[in-house]
């Protein structure tokens, strides 16, 4: 019994972690994973301060001459030198609207496939497809809807919709015109098949996080899988849906190439969205190489600082839009 004891005794004790050799303290590791952290978030600020500064200093000559016409004004004359932003502006709040009225119902509805419909056999396929899809670079968009959806649109599509709508009160103005394919319209149509799989992405993850249980007690009291996609996961997930739904918009607003192969190029303001148009992106990478003067190309550059603009009050109105709906349901 004593040898057990002082056999107990002498076995030495563990050293604890507090006596561990570290070559920073904790202090001083907690500090810098402070710093870096937050250097991080400002680089973003200070990148996107100084693009938007850059863009207004080099459009300050446009600014400078044409006032605030250059926001309402509809003129694009290189020659005279008159310039304004207000079509490409219009060209591109509408094609983007078109896109996300196409993208937003087709993307829910593949989302809800994949996390509540589909067989697990299914979902991988599918969910890859849809991932290659994102990859598909801008300008293959543009050349598919050139050669292959134009023509399309032009025997079979606008025919019938001018046809058919065009006469009718109110609505039929926005499908007036000749069935040259190429439009607002058909922007818009590209737009909504690019950015699908990206809303469908956002969708489809914040989906998979809503807890089973959930889903399993609406399912126990008699729920359809309509009422627990209505009921259960939507409302649990909004604020993640609409942010995905937004982040599809932001980058339907900033497309160039896809837009610039079926728009039309031209600086025209119409209410049919038959007729072709421009938008910014389009405008800044069809004229930038044309630009001969110092006022040409300080407006091309004022139209990148628009776009700044443009972009970030459409960010914002989501975001308010956002709060308000928590602040409705008591979040």
């Amino acid at each position: 019994m004593n040898n057990r004891a002082v056999v107990a005794l002498d076995t030495p004790a563990p050293q604890s972690d507090t006596n561990r050799t570290t070559w920073i303290s904790d202090t001083a590791a907690d500090r810098l994973f402070y710093w870096v952290v937050a250097g991080a978030a400002f680089f973003v600020l200070i990148a996107l301060g100084a693009a938007a500064l850059s863009m207004a200093w080099g459009g300050r000559l446009a600014f400078q001459t044409f006032g605030w016409r250059f926001f309402y004004g509809t003129e694009w004359d290189p020659v005279s030198r008159q310039f304004a932003a207000f079509v490409p502006i219009y060209g591109t709040i509408i094609t983007s609207l078109i896109s996300m009225i196409i993208a937003v119902p087709i993307s829910l509805g593949i989302a809800v496939f994949l996390t509540e419909v589909a067989p697990r056999w299914m979902r991988g396929p599918v969910g890859t497809a849809i991932e290659l899809l994102a990859g598909i670079p801008s300008i293959i968009y543009g050349m598919w809807g050139l050669f292959t959806f134009v023509p399309f649109m032009s025997d079979h599509v606008q025919p019938w919709l001018i046809d058919h709508i065009g006469p009718l009160p109110i609505i039929g103005p926005l499908f007036d015109g000749a069935p040259m394919g190429i439009g607002m319209l058909t922007a818009g149509i590209i737009l909504g098949i690019m950015v699908i799989p990206f809303i469908t992405a956002v969708m489809r993850d914040v989906f998979l996080v809503v807890p089973q249980a959930l889903k399993e007690s609406a399912y126990a009291l008699g729920s359809t899988k309509w009422e627990v996609v209505k009921d259960v996961v939507i409302p649990y997930t909004r604020t993640a849906v609409v942010g995905g739904i937004f982040l599809g918009l932001g980058r339907a607003l900033g497309e160039t190439m896809a837009v610039t192969f079926v728009l039309g190029n031209a600086h025209n303001l119409s209410i049919s969205l038959m007729q072709p148009g421009n938008s910014i992106a389009a405008a800044i990478a069809n004229e930038f190489t044309e630009a001969d003067s110092d006022i040409y190309l300080s407006s091309l550059i004022a139209l990148g600082f628009v776009l700044f603009i443009v972009t970030f009050i459409v960010l914002a109105v989501a975001k308010l839009m956002l709060q308000r709906v928590a602040r409705q349901k008591g979040e």
